[in-house]
């Protein structure tokens, strides 16, 4: 991941729900990042085994040829199924925290699945690798976390990574602007450790950025709690579009990715490949 945001910064992006559950914690709330050594297991054990948008990126890998670069792979969430797919993948990611979750899961699996995965500690905002892809992926709708004088880093980067006729493929949000005022959903989120979070969404209309909040539920009756949050920008596809067509990418296509009905935020699917 890139460009995180230091815990004190985080903690003061808290308001509407997610800001009085919080304060009702007093010094009991112990904020951090999401993706910072605290943060990291939170995140882990709510999306690290998750299949959300495995499916439509397996798909768009159907007869792909080539090694993948999996960019800001985290804990590898997408890292073990393009491994179980059997292709040759690069695992790169910024934090060292979340890259140390990864290896670990590497260390416990099958050595046929270790040989075939390389990790890598660097940024996705700027990138040098002495191997050429295939397939370059950035899932989860990970570049949000990048902001706009940072991402055509990250576009140079991929296109010197690219084979000839390789694809970039990456995750974004799919903004409706029917929306207005303040938008903040809370979902209660089952985790592979049977816990169980809420999870604070708040975004205004128009905003550049939205605050993620992660608390455990139910409180604990007393003792430390943490709460894990962080702000990353809102990327629509219609922007993020306009970017690869000035950074010198063809757009292939864009595949809705399936999720909970009625929301008014979809993910999609961006296909892209260098433009001759």
């Amino acid at each position: 991941m890139s460009t995180l945001l230091s815990p004190a910064r985080a903690g003061t992006a808290l308001t509407g729900r997610a800001g009085a559950a919080v304060a009702a914690l007093g010094d009991r709330a112990r904020i951090c990042d999401l993706y910072d050594a605290d943060g990291s297991p939170v995140y882990h054990d709510i999306c690290g085994t998750t299949g959300y948008e495995v499916k439509e990126i397996l798909a768009a890998l159907q007869g792909a040829e080539g090694a993948v670069l999996d960019l800001a792979a985290g804990t590898g969430r997408l890292t073990f199924p393009l491994l179980a797919a059997g292709f040759e993948v690069t695992a790169l990611e910024l934090s060292p925290d979340m890259l140390g979750l990864l290896r670990t899961a590497l260390a416990g699996a099958p050595e046929e699945i270790r040989r075939r995965c390389t990790t890598v500690e660097a940024d996705m905002g700027s990138f040098s690798l002495p191997g050429h892809y295939g397939t370059i992926l950035l899932g989860t709708t990970t570049i949000s976390l990048l902001p706009p004088d940072e991402r055509s880093g990250l576009y140079r980067s991929v296109r010197e990574h690219l084979l000839p006729g390789g694809r970039f493929l990456l995750t974004t949000v799919d903004v409706d602007p029917a929306g207005d005022g303040t938008d903040e959903d809370v979902v209660l989120v089952p985790a592979a450790s049977g816990r169980i979070y809420a999870m604070y969404e708040q975004w205004t209309a128009g905003a550049d950025s939205r605050t993620v909040t992660v608390l455990p539920q139910p409180i604990p009756a007393d003792g430390p709690v943490t709460v894990a949050t962080t702000t990353i920008g809102v990327v629509p596809a219609a922007l993020l579009a306009a970017e690869l067509d000035e950074a010198g990418f063809t757009l292939l296509r864009t595949t809705p990715i399936g999720g909970p009905d009625g929301s008014r935020h979809h993910d999609v699917l961006i296909e892209a490949e260098v433009r001759p």
